[in-house]
């Protein structure tokens, strides 16, 4: 297998064609279009290859990597911190609250780091393939494809406390959320299309345990249920996730179409089928109105939401990234270089 995947690779580097023309990048420039098309032409026909591979073995996957670029972008920025293990100094983000036993993905980066390593050693970041596999992993689940600003460098430091503090709580105030959106310089705007990628993938028990066993939201929808809609769902989630145990049962996001990235979300938390509080604060806590206005024309009009989503998400990419001389190139995701 080793020495297929290495032929396979020797046959990629004997036919890359390097063009003379393209846009300049100068090493302390800031993030660019085509960064690798001369550096690395076939850099990101490799990522998309492996996050295919990936997420026809497990559609579940795709989620996985969108949510790993979140949650490495609302730590320090979007420099691949989230990657790093354990060892030496550095205390790992993965054991942090957020992540623990519930971030997933990191095999799949570590065989898309190979193959580039293979075709173009030390040229292609760690943060890099998060932002491109993200953006695979939306189109390949039927949601729309963007254009990723390139040349982001790798951290060398992870920040456990980070990790802790800056990425939110699946039982998050509406409040508290546009607060930690506020901190990373993304506004109201931004919270709510973001918060459009959980149309697809899974949550454990542990994360909407409280949102089915509390009286106040429970009421709320309960005293307007004609048709008990709402109550079978929630009767449905309390199958899934008892009052204690089972804490790693999994439970769809989107219950309608959980495997593709659609507008069906916005559909949902209208009529409270959204399964982490974080969600349904969206609406049950947007005391002025404006956000009800935006999920609702997403609801309405899924290419608004995707445009909407492409350009917070590019935002969200950009944020606090390490160019030119900051940080390195990593040889390995998991560790910085000797």
């Amino acid at each position: 297998m080793e020495n297929t995947r290495r032929r396979i690779f020797l046959i990629v580097l004997l036919t890359m064609v390097f063009h003379g023309t393209g846009t300049s990048v100068e090493d302390d420039g800031p993030l660019f279009l085509d960064y690798y098309k001369e550096k690395c032409p076939l850099a990101e026909e490799i990522v998309r290859r492996s996050v295919a591979i990936a997420v026809a073995k497990d559609p579940r996957m795709a989620a996985s990597l969108l949510r790993l670029h979140f949650h490495d972008c609302f730590v320090m920025g979007c420099d691949a911190s989230v990657l790093l293990d354990s060892y030496g100094g550095i205390v790992s983000e993965k054991q942090a609250g957020p992540n623990l036993d519930s971030l997933r993905g990191f095999e799949v980066v570590d065989e898309i780091k190979y193959h580039l390593e293979e075709a173009c050693p030390t040229t292609v970041s760690c943060a890099d393939i998060l932002a491109l596999a993200a953006r695979d992993a939306v189109a390949l689940r039927g949601g729309p494809s963007w254009n990723v600003w390139l040349g982001r460098r790798d951290s060398l430091e992870a920040s456990f406390s980070g990790a802790n503090q800056f990425i939110p709580a699946p039982n998050s105030s509406l409040e508290t959320l546009i607060a930690n959106f506020k901190q990373q310089g993304l506004d109201v705007g931004d919270l709510v299309a973001l918060s459009g990628s959980h149309t697809m993938g899974r949550a454990r028990c542990l994360s909407f345990r409280q949102r089915v066993y509390d009286v106040n939201f429970r009421g709320k929808y309960e005293l307007y249920d004609k048709y008990k809609r709402y109550t079978t769902f929630r009767r449905m989630l309390r199958s899934i996730c008892p009052k204690s145990g089972r804490d790693d049962e999994l439970a769809p996001l989107d219950f309608q179409t959980p495997a593709r990235f659609d507008n069906h979300y916005y559909l949902n938390i209208l009529q409270g089928k959204g399964l982490l509080g974080s969600d349904n604060v969206l609406v049950t806590q947007d005391h002025d109105g404006e956000i009800l206005k935006q999920v609702w024309a997403y609801a309405s009009d899924q290419k608004l939401f995707f445009a909407s989503f492409v350009k917070s998400v590019i935002k969200m990419g950009n944020i606090n990234t390490l160019t030119g001389n900051q940080g390195e190139i990593r040889k390995h995701c998991r560790f910085v270089n000797a």
